[in-house]
Parts: structure tokens; sequence; C-alpha cells
């Protein structure tokens, strides 16, 4: 459930216990937690002095932190992470049934992949009142039928690839340098005799490596070859990057005072427009193993510092297509999250059991 394999240090029960309560209470109130406050809602019967020594001790090993503005105290990041490693009490979800779930959902069976990801992403903003994301299914096999190259200008080219029956995906994508219609021609008839029949995927392994070796006599249609290969069927075109997730409730963010800086909701907005970080983030989670959850610095990108993001991977039969999950700030329910998450995966993945 972590991407973080390092152990936490053990601590006594006591600590762990006013940890969780602290926790438990920063989240729903969004406050720094005092020693006064914490001592009542801790249930133990001890004394502020005995508490604020028990939280001095979870400030020394790197679970909380105190604010400038206060004598109160927050949990870090590491806080947060043993928080959701050990000390997580799971609630269901509302009482929602499975059923009532899927009708929330909406995963109407006849409704194409496209489409469920759409309502599945905003059943989970909506759910959460946090950002909902989820990646559009995998086909497991993409026979390429067709590929065509039309020049768009400024060292830009449409890529237009026809795949199994009659599925039609066009990329944008930036070349070295501008060619000219009649060389793009050539490129895609190179291709279509070369490749088509062939499942993208082998074609990925083996074309860069096969245009590479065939270089040494060098001429113009190579060096078109060889700069068309490695970006065609890369999947990193404007528009094959663009498509890959659909993102709900980004806005929703706004409403968290700790997400509120504005240089900050500015450098997220131009991330989630970009989507290549999250993406990159989607698809370690969709190569790890169940659920993840990234807290802060754990995501490896800067601007999601202030972010936790909770992801599960949804799959037909044995086999994952396609990760979904919950952003939101680092002090979300994560109980509620985690358990929206998982449910919405399996509902999801058995709703496309049937065409993938």
């Amino acid at each position: 459930m972590s991407p973080n394999t390092n152990a936490p240090a053990p601590l006594p029960e006591r600590a762990r216990h006013i940890l969780r309560v602290l926790v438990d209470q920063y989240i729903r109130e969004g406050q720094p937690v005092s020693s006064r406050s914490l001592s009542r809602a801790s249930g133990l019967g001890l004394s502020p002095a005995t508490v604020r020594n028990v939280m001095y001790d979870l400030e020394e090993l790197g679970y909380l932190m105190s604010p400038h503005t206060s004598s109160g105290r927050i949990p870090t990041e590491q806080g947060y992470r043993l928080f959701v490693d050990t000390l997580l009490e799971m609630q269901p979800i509302d009482q929602l049934s499975p059923d009532e779930l899927r009708e929330q959902l909406q995963l109407d069976g006849d409704a194409e992949p496209k489409d469920l990801v759409q309502s599945v992403s905003g059943f989970l903003s909506g759910f959460t009142r946090m950002a909902g994301v989820v990646t559009l299914p995998r086909r497991h096999v993409s026979i390429l039928r067709y590929i065509e190259f039309l020049p768009l200008g400024d060292r830009r080219v449409l890529v237009i690839l026809v795949v199994n029956d009659h599925e039609v995906q066009n990329r944008v994508i930036h070349t070295d340098r501008d060619y000219t219609r009649s060389e793009l021609e050539q490129a895609g008839n190179y291709f279509n005799e070369a490749f088509a029949g062939l499942d993208l995927g082998a074609i990925r392994q083996s074309i860069a490596a096969e245009l590479e070796a065939t270089r040494r006599d060098v001429n113009r249609l190579m060096d078109v070859l060889v700069d068309m290969a490695g970006k065609a069927f890369s999947g990193e075109g404007e528009e094959a990057q663009a498509s890959d997730f659909v993102l709900a409730g980004e806005t929703n963010l706004m409403n968290f005072e700790e997400l509120s800086d504005v240089e900050k909701l500015k450098a997220l907005f131009e991330t989630f427009n970009r989507k290549r970080d999250l993406y990159d983030l989607l698809e370690r989670s969709v190569e790890a193993d169940g659920l993840q959850i990234y807290i802060g610095r754990e995501s490896g990108h800067e601007v999601l510092d202030d972010l936790s993001i909770v992801t599960a991977p949804y799959g037909s039969r044995d086999e994952v297509v396609g990760v979904l999950g919950v952003i939101g700030p680092t002090r979300m329910e994560y109980d509620r999250v985690i358990s929206v998450v998982d449910v919405t995966a399996r509902l999801l993945g058995s709703a496309l059991n049937p065409r993938t």
C-alpha cells in the first residue's frame, strides 16, 4: 500500500495512540492540536503536561511538527505514513452497498469504456470533494492496420493510426525538422509494408533497433524513418498524452486552506493541464502491486508536495488495464478515500470485464 519501503521506528503503545488521535483530530478540524485538547480527546486520563512530553518525543522522532503560528502540533509526512501504514482504522463507505455504489457510478453495461471512465472520475470527485482521476483502459492487443503521416508545419506531424478493426488514433508529434508531404508518404508506405498486422507493443520493442541498424546506409528516407520511429509509436504525441486519463474536480482543491496559495495553485493546475507529471505517477501505480498511497514528496514531483494521492489498479480477469485514484491534501480522510478507491476499482473492473 506504500511506495515507501522503510519500516517505521517502533513506538510505545501510548505514543502510538496519541499520534493516532492527533492525526484524526487534525484531519477533521485542520487546526494544530494542542496538548490540552489532546489530553481530553485521547481518553487515557493523562494530564496536558504528560501529553506534551509525548508530543515532544514524537516531534523529535519526526512524526510531528509545530507551525510557527501555533503552539499546537500537526503531522509530518512521516507521521501520516506511520498513521496510514499501522494506525488507520478502516470504515465502511457511508454504509453504501455495492449495488448502490454501482448505481451511483452509473456503470451501465452498454456504456463505452471512455464514458465509464468519465463517470467514475466524476463520482470519485463528488464523493470525496477532491479530485478524481481515472486512466483509460489499455487494450490487451492493439494491431496496427494502417499508418499515415501528414505535415502540420513548425516541425509537427499528424500521425493517423488505424488499429484493431476500425479504431482510429490521432497523434501530433514533434520532429527534428520539417518534412515534405512526399517524405512522409514514403515513411508511411515503409511502416505499412513492414509492420501492418503486428501488435503496437511488439513494434515499439523492435522498430527503433531495426531502423538504427539500417541507418549505416543513411539516406533521406532513413532520416525520416528514424525520426518518426522514435515518436510515432512511443505514445508521446500531444493527443495521445492528453487522452490517457480523465481528471475531474481539480477545482475542489481550492477549498482547502492549506492549498490556497495562489502561486502553488497556479503551478498545480499547470501540471494538471500538461498532464505529463501526473501521468508518470499513474503509470508507476499501474506497475505497482495493489493500492498505493503517495504522501507529499513521495510522489517525486515537487508540485505535488502538499498533496496525497491514493490509487488502485482496475482490470478484467487477471490483467490490470488501468488505474484510478483520488488527489487531495495530505490532510485527507484516508480511511474513507482508501475504501471508495478500492471498491470503485473493483466495480469498474467488473463493468469492463465483458469488453476487455
